[in-house]
């Protein structure tokens, strides 16, 4: 069996998300149809892996960007990068797990 080059499923990897979803659906479109020979089904496979990839990493890059917004009691708003989480002090950090008192910087949540 002739190797395929590497040039036939080559995929650019600064494509943006939207057009490399389009083109993974559609390949998903042609690999349903009964009438694809298996030689294309292996080729459309091998790009659709590489197409994943890029809307991975798309996905990946736009989840960094994304800001949560915390509202505290005060009613004041903190913005703060995505998965991020604030480090308690050494003070916070001694309070008595029992203790219901309310939070010392004032968050709802």
């Amino acid at each position: 069996m002739p190797k395929e080059s590497q040039s036939e499923t080559k995929v650019d990897p600064e494509l943006p998300f939207e057009e490399a979803l389009e083109q993974l659906e559609e390949l998903v479109r042609e690999m349903e149809s009964d009438k694809v020979p298996l030689e294309v089904l292996m080729k459309h496979y091998e790009l659709g892996t590489r197409l994943h990839q890029v809307c991975e990493k798309r996905l990946d890059e736009a989840q960094g960007r994304i800001e949560i917004i915390r509202q505290k009691r005060d009613g004041s708003v903190a913005l703060e990068t995505f998965g991020e989480e604030e480090k308690p002090t050494a003070a916070e950090t001694t309070n008595d797990p029992g203790d219901d008192s309310p939070d010392p910087n004032g968050e709802l949540f």
